[in-house]
């Protein structure tokens, strides 16, 4: 049967409105393949010790339960998760160790979602968590609040406001390299509340609040990049108020330095990787994620 002049009229038209709009057809084939996710980013994003281990890269320390597979499970996308533990904004663009390729090095054209969390090791964060350890009651030890605040200046901020930069540079060359791509930065969030709870975690209330602060300043910091370079920015903060490490275990979304589920101190357990992962999907999704319910609530 052959095509009247009204049908070819019709499909004429059609195709020359589409290419005005800008959209083509989207074919069932297409329609049916999943979304393009790559992970980026350092310890927070790669979840170390939480079982079971990624074998394909034991140098990166990297969990098969983290908040990338989490979220990859929550969209059905086909995840490439190249998160490292240790990771830097530089070992985005180099490689971090032997036979690990730069992580930028993930991306392409063909890339529909990208999130990361990068900046703790950069600004010395995990320095800061072992200098505010304290043992013993007050005035035994030495507050890192002190220590770092000497002289008037708070060097772990100036070296988050020094750093903020790279951390944008690094937003537009995802742009670059995955410019179809949705990307969403993800914050470190509520790792210890104000005041903390010595003697359950052993950092004395003013270093607490020291380090409280700290963490709201990078997030704050990596929100305001993502903001200007037109990317999500998944807030973790109220996610996690109730399930800090001072939080019971049972609570717990981040171990604290006393452990009582697998996980490197200061870092989300397998819960706190689940929760994350699921407000990822969310904000990939355009939905607002919930907040996380406090303990006792």
């Amino acid at each position: 049967m052959g095509i009247t002049p009204r049908r070819r009229l019709t499909a004429s038209v059609t195709a020359v409105v589409l290419a005005c709009l800008g959209a083509a057809p989207v074919t069932p084939a297409a329609a049916d393949e999943p979304l393009r996710y790559v992970a980026l980013g350092d310890s927070f994003a790669a979840s170390p010790q939480v079982p079971p281990p990624d074998i394909a890269n034991l140098l990166c320390l990297r969990s098969l339960a983290n908040y990338p597979h989490a979220a990859a499970r929550a969209l059905r996308a086909e995840l490439t998760d190249v998160s490292c533990s240790a990771a830097t904004v530089e070992d985005l663009r180099s490689s971090q160790y032997p036979g690990t390729g730069a992580q930028f090095d993930a991306l392409s054209a063909r890339t529909d979602l990208v999130s990361i969390t990068v900046g703790g090791m950069d600004t010395g964060l995990p320095g800061l968590a072992l200098d505010c350890l304290n043992t013993d009651p007050e005035p035994a030890g030495v507050s890192c609040a002190a220590t770092y605040t000497a002289g008037g200046t708070d060097r772990i901020r100036a070296a988050i406001d020094t750093w903020a930069p790279s951390f944008a540079a690094a937003l537009g060359e995802i742009s670059r390299r995955a410019p179809h791509a949705k990307v969403a930065v993800v914050g470190y969030g509520n790792v210890i509340r104000p005041g903390g709870c010595f003697p359950a975690q052993p950092v004395w209330r003013a270093d607490a609040d020291y380090l409280h602060g700290v963490f709201r300043h990078l997030d704050t910091r990596l929100r305001q990049a993502a903001q200007r370079h037109g990317a999500l920015y998944v807030d973790t903060y109220r996610l996690g108020a109730g399930h800090d490490a001072c939080a019971a275990p049972a609570d717990r979304y981040i171990e604290g330095w006393l452990r009582t589920r697998a996980a490197m101190p200061l870092h989300p357990n397998a819960e706190g990787a689940r929760a994350i992962g699921t407000a990822l999907a969310a904000a990939f999704r355009g939905t607002a994620p919930r907040a996380g319910r406090p303990s006792g609530a």
